[in-house]
């Protein structure tokens, strides 16, 4: 029985990724694509249209080539979908992660560049979510945040706890915030909406009905930040 192929951005598919092919000779006049040009141009398109217009098809009329030039590179949609995801991860800029002066200013520093990219590529959230991100983006940006948090003296599994939380915790509020799915923001009406319920059934929230709508999502984001900072802190063993 044949091994069942491992989905695109999936650990496995990642392993056994090769080198990335070299660019093709121009042919009929034609410009040569390489991988990096591909994953760019597929990222553009994406941010513009969204990943259910995305097909190959679309890829191929934006780089003036043909579906078939795309297949000498990868096996389908998704593995090209695959490269923009850790595409995006590369965008958040960690490079100076080590001179940061302790721990909570890498893991804050950390989280707000990695949500301002994500907010940049809204349309990209759905497809982080649904794999594990490994790619050589991925692992990169991985080891820059445990390495800075270990030199800081957090202990191994604190340091693994922190990156996990905290990734999560960005990835899931620009998913909810700014993903395609996101609820419009309507603040002022949704707060209408809560005055005008059952003061008996809902006195607490009616009472908060300003509080829980006038919060920039900016401050909000920040704000859960914060918790989780102070609550890190509580773990650390050298507070």
């Amino acid at each position: 029985m044949a091994a069942t192929p491992s989905p695109p951005g999936s650990p496995d598919w990642w392993a056994a990724r090769p080198a990335p092919a070299p660019a093709a000779e121009p042919r009929r006049g034609r410009p040569s694509l390489d991988t990096a040009r591909i994953v760019d141009t597929a990222l553009r398109l994406v941010d513009e249209h969204g990943t259910q217009a995305f097909s190959l098809r679309v890829l191929a009329d934006a780089l003036n080539s043909g579906t078939a030039t795309l297949y000498r590179h990868f096996d389908g949609k998704d593995e090209i979908l695959a490269y923009v995801v850790d595409r995006v991860l590369g965008e958040a800029d960690l490079d100076d992660l080590a001179a940061r002066t302790d721990w909570r200013d890498t893991v804050t520093v950390t989280a707000h560049r990695l949500h301002d990219t994500l907010r940049r590529h809204p349309h990209t959230l759905p497809l982080l979510t649904a794999q594990v991100p490994v790619g050589p983006h991925g692992l990169a940006q991985r080891e820059r945040v445990l390495s800075a948090l270990l030199a800081h003296g957090l202990p191994v599994d604190l340091a693994a706890r922190a990156f996990t939380a905290v990734t999560h915790y960005v990835i899931g509020f620009a998913a909810q915030q700014y993903g395609p799915a996101a609820a419009p923001d309507d603040g002022p009406r949704l707060a209408a909406f809560y005055r005008r319920l059952d003061p008996a059934t809902y006195p607490a929230v009616r009472q908060a009905a300003e509080s829980l709508t006038s919060v920039s999502l900016d401050e909000e984001f920040a704000f859960g930040l914060g918790l989780l900072v102070e609550g890190l802190a509580h773990l650390h063993p050298a507070r």
